[in-house]
């Protein structure tokens, strides 16, 4: 089931002394992480650059969907940016609940994808009463040749203090973050008109609301403030780890 909604990956609620996977580590592998697994090792085509491993990590090629562990062998497991990709939804998301007790699942969000669409991405993505509903994406798009993933995710990103600060107070405008513990909650396709309508209509206030509620203006006024004192130390010490 989730159990919270993580600001951002590196901030997730993994102990010193647990044991910690990571699937589809690609060229950015979690620093938490021990074990890291890729089913791709020749190809980039889900990915920005070549696989990368950090010191004192064991990599394993293996399919996300069928792996060689056994029942609860690590106590948390990582999962960034790959579920929208996978061919079977199904099966990856068993197969996490299946070698980790808790885990992080991150993907882009209907927003994100909207914006900035990815050939290889084949799944819409949205939390909805603690599940992750799963939606085909080439049966709810549209044929555009739009992506502005060169204005947000690169040009704001170096030259906008207040993008900066919008994305976050509202990381779940870009992204679908879920950390889940026992059994990962999820339905693909499904055709109660409740979830459907997210992915196939216009949203109105009420859906809006709903992943962007609003808060109040002392609250407001704090996030704004922790952002510009944290993009502050960054451009002083010329990092961007969060």
């Amino acid at each position: 089931m989730q159990v919270q909604t993580p600001p951002h990956r590196y901030k997730l609620p993994i102990k010193r002394t647990d044991r910690v996977l990571e699937v589809g580590s690609g060229h950015h592998p979690h620093p938490k992480a021990h074990v890291i697994v890729d089913k791709f090792i020749d190809s980039n085509y889900h990915r920005k650059t070549d696989i990368r491993v950090l010191k004192n990590q064991e990599f394993i090629q293996a399919d996300g969907a069928d792996m060689p562990f056994s029942d609860n062998e690590f106590d948390y497991v990582i999962c960034n940016q790959v579920l929208e990709h996978v061919d079977d939804p199904r099966a990856f998301l068993t197969e996490q609940s299946r070698v980790a007790k808790r885990g992080y699942l991150e993907t882009p969000s209907v927003v994100g994808e909207y914006l900035f669409p990815k050939e290889s991405h084949r799944w819409l993505i949205l939390p909805i009463d603690g599940k992750l509903i799963i939606m085909d994406k080439a049966a709810n798009w549209f044929d555009s040749q739009f992506d502005f993933g060169l204005l947000f995710l690169t040009y704001l990103q170096r030259t906008s203090m207040g993008y900066k600060i919008l994305r976050d107070t509202r990381p779940n405008m870009w992204t679908t973050r879920y950390a889940w513990e026992g059994q990962i909650e999820f339905e693909v396709n499904p055709d109660y008109p409740e979830y459907r309508k997210y992915f196939t209509g216009p949203w109105d206030e009420t859906m809006v609301r709903q992943f962007f509620p609003e808060q109040s203006k002392p609250r407001e006024f704090m996030d704004a403030f922790s952002s510009m004192v944290k993009i502050g130390w960054q451009a002083v010490t010329g990092t961007t780890k969060f």
